[in-house]
């Protein structure tokens, strides 16, 4: 049997990725512009907007969103009659954080153990060269056969809904007929695999505060009510003892009857220290698609060199809730906030303050395009078939999308396998992925079109 077009012609073109890959990860996209310079994200989005305009993409334009980031837009034409398809990715990046962690340079794209190393090479940069190479593919090998629209958000990491308000604001721009977010991820390297669920999100910010000052603590210490140890006491209140997270009135019992994921390949996954335990209770799956999450991002409080012997009078912390499909973001974070408010001790002062919010978000698997997927899948990894997973992370704008547009089908793939460690140091993605998922995708739309 003669090698398939569509992947000769995508192997052909793996060098060009490494090298426009390399360009996008230089820039230091993340869309916090108190920690970086807003002129790296513009010049991030203007690279994607050139990207599109070489390739013969319309109406090309970098949209202002509510957020103050600009999300990038084009739209191909395809034949007379054809389906519309929407390819989504992000091109921010979340913050390098220790640098000093980072064995080779965080926005330098380098090559080592045959992985290529950066921010956003997996999450999501990766998605959007992802993106280009199955638009190639198709373009060499008789045409792309169904029109495309492509969206690339510019803060889809900082959870602030820039994008969701803007389609919301423009609900005929992303009009499709079927929808592919390229920010999901394989359950293991060469295991095709779509993302079936997502958990939604909130993000709480707590401060508490029980004097005028910080006091000297062998003059006050011990009557003195300390703000620092109320605050890890209200904290400490939204885990149970083995672990599970805890928030008044939130159910946390569903189970993951799916794909499981064993506890030795998570611990693996997670590079859990030996001796150290899980958390929760439940299979591993239960734990981390069906049931909430609470973590604790960040705690504001004087770090321990320069530290001074004082009683704090004020401390503040940064919540993560994850919430499973079924349970309202809106309620949860109602209930996250009534719980740190009810387990603050001391009758200390507690203010929360939502600052970030997305729904969770649950796909229909029975539609056309996932039969689609699954014969593309299917060819792109020989000898695999397509599987179902959840994913633990919120993207907030597929039920922003999925409330738009009930009739589009939407699928959720990408590079974002477990050796990617998305979000932590090192974060690298596998070219062998890039490869093929290019060639599942624009396998796709050929046979999406077919149908």
């Amino acid at each position: 049997m003669s090698p398939n077009p569509i992947a000769e012609t995508v192997a052909s073109l793996m060098p060009k990725a490494k090298e426009e890959l390399t360009e996008l990860v230089a820039f230091k996209s993340v869309a916090d512009f108190d920690q970086f310079p807003k002129s790296e994200s513009e010049a991030a989005a203007n690279w994607v907007a050139d990207a599109l305009r070489a390739e013969g993409f319309q109406d090309v334009a970098l949209l202002d969103t509510p957020d103050g980031t600009q999300s990038v837009y084009g739209f191909l034409p395809g034949p007379e009659g054809a389906p519309t398809v929407l390819l989504y990715a992000h091109y921010d990046v979340q913050p390098p954080l220790d640098e000093a962690a980072w064995v080779t340079p965080p926005f330098e794209l380098t090559e080592r153990d045959g992985r290529w190393f950066g921010r956003g090479s997996a999450d999501c940069k990766g998605g959007v060269i992802m993106h280009l190479l199955a638009l190639r593919a198709l373009k060499a090998n008789g045409g792309v056969p169904v029109g495309v629209k492509v969206i690339a958000e510019g803060s889809e990491e900082q959870g602030t809904g820039g994008l969701e308000r803007y389609a919301e604001q423009h609900p005929e721009l992303l009009t499709a007929d079927t929808i592919v977010i390229g920010d999901a991820g394989n359950f293991r390297v060469g295991l095709p695999t779509v993302t079936s669920t997502l958990r939604g999100m909130t993000l709480v910010r707590v401060r508490v505060d029980t004097l005028e000052g910080n006091l000297h603590s062998g003059q006050f210490g011990g009557a003195a009510p300390d703000a620092l140890a109320a605050l890890i006491r209200a904290l400490d209140s939204l885990r149970a003892e083995d672990g599970s997270t805890t928030v008044d009135g939130l159910a946390g019992g569903a189970v993951w009857d799916g794909l499981q994921y064993e506890e030795a390949a998570f611990r693996k996954d997670a590079k859990v220290l030996d001796g150290v335990e899980l958390i929760g209770e439940g299979t591993v799956a239960d734990r981390i698609w069906a049931r909430p999450a609470v973590t604790v991002l960040g705690i504001d409080c004087p770090p321990v060199v320069g530290a001074t012997p004082s009683v704090q009078a004020g401390a503040r912390a940064l919540i993560s809730l994850r919430v499973p499909p079924g349970v309202d973001a809106a309620e949860a974070t109602k209930l996250l906030q009534a719980h740190l408010e009810a387990h603050t001790p001391w009758g200390a002062r507690v203010e929360t303050e939502q600052i970030g919010q997305g729904q969770a978000f649950r796909a229909d698997t029975k539609s056309p395009a996932y039969a689609a997927m699954a014969d593309a899948m299917g060819e792109a990894y020989p000898g695999e078939t397509m599987q179902y997973a959840g994913q633990g992370g919120s993207i907030p704008l597929c039920n922003t999308l999925a409330g738009l547009y009930p009739d589009a089908e939407i699928l959720l793939i990408g590079l974002s396998e477990p050796e990617a460690q998305i979000h932590a140091v090192n974060e690298s993605v596998s070219p062998e992925e890039l490869e093929r998922l290019s060639v599942a995708e624009a396998l796709f739309l050929q046979k999406y079109a077919a149908r």
